[in-house]
């Protein structure tokens, strides 16, 4: 396991690494730092072809984490005494808790399988299913994103989902086996500036995801040969997730069967790198504010539904409440 700290400098930031081995040699468990972080594992690679691609990956989610000044910790590529599989544990049981708003980002690069009842996602050493991976995310209270790029993943959409929760898969189906490019096309979008949609100088997990899904379909245009792999994001806790084609820029663009709230709206709040003016937000206050502008979202996908009176007398008090926040970051 490797641990990359945030804000500190070259030497501090090896310092860090430093007092964090020494924590884990002497308590003989992982611990998780205070802040946004990025779990990013490395799954077992099978070739070296594999496995180029994989530690190219996963260098670009350090890189960006860097950029962002956010804690990285990186499972699978260095030495370790533990199982991978251990290590990832013990660090979502630190991850349990801990409370707070700070989102927890988990990135998983490598190979999956399924086979009708488990999805796999491959370790060196002892796999971790979809069904380990839901227990061990079920006592953590803070946000949380799950972005799962192999084959075979969508069935963690499933077990993973819940409130406050951003989960992406590479595939719509567990049995798209097939190696999916995903995972490359998703870390380069989330540093590209032109991945950022709306503008408003951040990139948004939605908007990486969307541009992601994008350069794979352009991908298998360009060899001309059959699309294996459908990306899904999920957000609103119903674990079916949605294509990225349901999409017209970064609103959902199709209705949910039966009235269900929609994709996207969630994930297009996780950013790694905010904007300037998204910085001077305090934990606190950009909660408060996230939770009403996915209300504002909410209500607007009702409007059909709902009396015009109501509708706008509804809008103006959430929009009132937001204004408010901005005036005290003004």
């Amino acid at each position: 396991m490797i641990i990359r700290g945030k804000g500190l400098g070259a030497r501090g930031k090896w310092l860090r690494c430093v007092a964090w081995a020494l924590v884990i040699c002497f308590l003989s468990v992982e611990r998780l730092p205070a802040g946004q972080t990025v779990v990013v594992v490395t799954g077992a690679p099978g070739s070296v072809e594999y496995g180029e691609k994989f530690v190219t990956w996963a260098g670009q989610w350090t890189k960006v984490c860097e950029q962002a000044d956010v804690n990285c910790i990186e499972i699978g590529l260095g030495a370790t005494e533990a199982s991978d599989r251990e290590t990832l544990k013990t660090l979502l049981a630190d991850a349990a808790i801990r409370e707070g708003q700070d989102p927890l980002w988990l990135v998983l690069i490598g190979h999956g399988t399924f086979d009708g009842r488990s999805a796999k996602f491959n370790l060196r050493g002892p796999d971790v299913t979809d069904q380990d991976l839901g227990r061990w995310l079920l006592p953590v209270t803070r946000p949380v994103a799950v972005i799962n790029t192999t084959a075979c993943s969508s069935p963690f959409l499933k077990a993973l989902s819940g409130p406050e929760r951003v989960l992406v898969s590479a595939t719509k189906s567990g049995f798209e086996i097939n190696f999916a490019y995903f995972g490359g096309a998703l870390a380069n979008a989330i540093v590209d500036p032109n991945a950022d949609l709306d503008k408003d100088g951040q990139t948004s997990l939605l908007e990486a995801f969307l541009t992601a899904s994008d350069e794979v379909t352009s991908f298998y245009k360009g060899q001309v040969r059959l699309k294996t792999e459908h990306a899904l994001i999920d957000d609103n806790a119903d674990g079916f997730g949605t294509p990225a084609d349901w999409f017209e820029g970064i609103r959902p663009a199709k209705q949910a069967a039966q009235g269900a709230s929609l994709d996207g709206y969630r994930a297009h709040q996780f950013c790694l790198i905010p904007s300037d003016a998204e910085k001077k937000f305090p934990e606190d206050l950009r909660a408060k504010r996230n939770q009403l502008e996915l209300a504002v979202m909410q209500l607007r996908d009702k409007k059909s539904n709902l009396p015009e009176e109501d509708y706008y007398t509804q809008l103006e008090t959430l929009l009132l409440q937001i204004a408010r926040i901005y005036e005290q970051i003004d």
